[in-house]
């Protein structure tokens, strides 16, 4: 007998300084708008549960009322809470496929004097060094916003830049 059934894939969003896990196979995270923000996928092949954070500044002593209100806006908050909810949802950090994208300057290289995509993936960094985790992929840097996908049932990540989409 042939199973005719499709399975629908189910595409669940978010948006700046958010983040989602899950454990459904069906599902695809998707996050749109990497510019200067940073894109982190995280993957446990084991327990095949998978998240995606979208953050948008470096620090949060940028604005503590700001931070407090929403931890997944800055890196050195919503770095370290997304690998408690991976941790809690019962993913094993160190066994993570750990993926990075955006980190864009969106002004071209001239004038963008804040320089806040290389800040966030310098924070990052300092991030992956504290918990002794590696980038098993990253698309850092350049001047164009991506989407990012994460799917749950296979790990794979996908980004989208100006009408090409390739697995990162």
């Amino acid at each position: 007998m042939i199973d005719t059934k499709i399975k629908q894939e189910m595409k669940r969003f978010i948006s700046v300084s958010d983040m989602l896990i899950s454990d459904d196979p069906s599902v695809l995270i998707v996050t749109c708008g990497l510019g200067s923000c940073l894109g982190v996928s995280a993957y446990d092949p084991v327990a095949k549960i998978g998240g995606l954070l979208h953050v948008m500044l470096p620090r949060s002593a940028m604005n503590p009322n700001k931070a407090k209100a929403n931890p997944y806006m800055f890196v050195d908050t919503a770095f370290p809470g997304f690998i408690g909810e991976l941790q809690a949802a019962g993913a094993s950090i160190k066994r993570c496929k750990l993926k990075v994208a955006g980190g864009a300057s969106v002004q071209g290289g001239i004038g963008d004097h804040f320089q806040i995509g290389l800040k966030n993936y310098i924070m990052l960094r300092k991030m992956f060094w504290q918990q002794g985790l590696l980038m098993a992929a990253e698309d850092i840097g350049g001047y164009m916003p991506r989407t990012m996908s994460l799917e749950i049932g296979s790990g794979r990540v996908w980004l989208c830049s100006e009408g090409v989409k390739r697995e990162l």
